[in-house]
């Protein structure tokens, strides 16, 4: 089943999809609709006029981004999928076997339903803020605050998710390469199709733009741990600074932010009483069991029945007994065939990985029975955590504890050795952060921050940063419609 998006082209931006709804609408009911509204749609002119349906706007946003096409299922795997952990089963062009082979190019249907997916997110982020701005009052000032900061959180996360597949990496000139248009006014005609991507250290700027004011504005908790891990609090804001910090090589940054997460010693600990309360989870498989909301999954999409990451998007579906789409290597090059560095008593391949038969081992952080309603991780402790000792340049006793608590936390019995210079401890981190967030869409954009080739396991080949198939191609329906987008 393709995505309902696929028959779309261009830009998400466009009039077409913020008027689409009510065209259709309009439509099917005929003069009718003007008497009778609808009890399935609210018209756009009283969709902030109660508390009530402000707080369902807000809820719309993270159902947009937590689509299966954008991060609830596309955004992980392309990312993985694209290096030499998983191999390929069964040539499905839908599921990303073009992608695992680097054959993709702009009309490829999938990866263009991604762009347009985060468009369409932030598009209605903007229309969000804008609306609040022409609807004064109907909530506290503080309330509008927090709601205001949710939506930045989303916008943020998703410009980030656009700038790290669709742009050259940060580190290679400091962000001068082209990135991404960057909308923030709510689009409801074709006028502004035409606009120029901005540099990739613009839209770095406005990520951090937003996760600043996010943070500054959102509360320090909700009411519950169900809360607490599907909606954004400050720690939830500051724990994703941390990732685009070290994606800018800004270690200090990396440095001022996780120590507001992180405590001084181990055991490692958010110091912050008033914030929600972080720590790494004493089991690691329970990070993936219901009910998902362990003190070290700071945020995460929830899934149900009734709102599931949808057909071939579904993480359980690609990497466990779902449909097998890829399984792991066991190749020299593939950290599940490493044992001496990912040895046979660690929990994270006990616990997280099994044997599907003779030929195949398969990922279990995701169930495969559908409908695969496993939450999505989207930032856990360990991250930062990794974050932090990767960025701690000069006090390297604590980069190696700070690793050590991640690694002794699935594998008590393990030393570390050789950690005696900087450059030991750093591969010694990333090789932690391939065991750690292996399926969690973490493997390319860690070779792309320190300008590494991308080991691909289906292009047979080391894709460098000069290949042009080091990033994605801008969808070609895009520049049909946006001439000013480059690459």
């Amino acid at each position: 089943m393709k995505n309902i998006f696929q028959k779309f082209k261009g830009s998400v931006t466009k009039a077409t999809f913020a008027l689409l709804p009510f065209t259709l609408l309009a439509v099917g009911c005929g003069k009718d609709f003007l008497q009778y509204p609808s009890e399935t749609s609210i018209p756009e002119e009283i969709t902030f006029d109660t508390p009530e349906r402000i707080l369902a706007q807000v809820n719309g946003l993270y159902t947009s981004t937590k689509n299966g096409g954008l991060y609830a299922g596309r955004y992980l795997i392309y990312n993985d999928i694209r290096g030499e952990e998983f191999a390929n089963r069964t040539s499905n062009t839908v599921t990303g076997f073009t992608t695992w082979q680097f054959t993709n190019d702009p009309t490829d249907t999938y990866i263009a339903n991604f762009w347009t997916m985060a468009y369409l997110t932030i598009n209605r982020v903007n229309k969000f803020l804008a609306d609040f701005d022409n609807h004064p009052g109907v909530v506290s000032a503080e309330l509008e605050a927090n709601y205001r900061a949710e939506a930045k959180f989303i916008r943020g996360l998703c410009y980030y998710t656009l700038v790290q597949l669709f742009a050259m990496p940060y580190a290679l000139d400091n962000g001068a390469s082209p990135g991404v248009p960057l909308r923030l006014q709510p689009e409801t005609n074709t006028s502004n199709n035409n606009l120029a991507s901005s540099s990739v250290a613009e839209i770095y700027a406005q990520i951090l733009s937003d996760l600043n004011d996010a943070e500054a504005n959102l509360p320090a908790s909700y009411s519950t741990a169900e809360l607490n891990t599907t909606r954004a609090h400050k720690n939830t804001a500051i724990a994703l600074k941390t990732r685009i910090y070290l994606v800018m090589n800004r270690y200090t940054d990396v440095i001022t932010e996780a120590n507001k997460l992180v405590s001084v010693n181990a055991p490692f600990a958010s110091p912050n009483s008033a914030n929600v309360a972080h720590q790494l989870n004493a089991n690691v498989v329970n990070v993936f069991r219901t009910p998902f909301t362990t003190s070290e999954n700071i945020f995460s999409f929830p899934m149900a029945e009734t709102n599931a990451p949808g057909i071939q998007n579904q993480l359980g579906y690609y990497y466990n007994a779902g449909n097998i789409e890829y399984y792991l290597s066991r190749g020299a090059a593939s950290i599940f065939g490493n044992t001496t560095a990912w040895p046979s008593a660690d929990a994270r391949r006990t616990g997280l990985t099994a044997a599907y038969d003779a030929n195949m081992d398969i990922l279990t952080k995701w169930s495969g029975a559908a409908p695969f309603t496993d939450w999505v991780p989207v930032i856990r402790y360990a991250e930062v955590l990794l974050n932090l000792a990767e960025a701690e340049v000069g006090d390297q006793s604590r980069a190696i504890a700070l690793l050590a608590a991640v690694r002794n936390r699935s594998d008590a019995s393990y030393v570390f050795s050789g950690l005696t210079d900087r450059a030991n401890i750093v591969n010694s981190i990333l090789t932690e952060r391939r065991i750690e967030f292996l399926g969690e869409g973490f493997r390319v954009p860690d070779l792309q921050r320190r300008l590494s080739p991308i080991v691909s396991l289906g292009a047979g080949a080391n894709i460098p940063v000069t290949d042009g198939r080091y990033i994605f191609p801008i969808p070609a329906g895009e520049v049909l419609t946006n001439p000013g987008v480059s690459q």
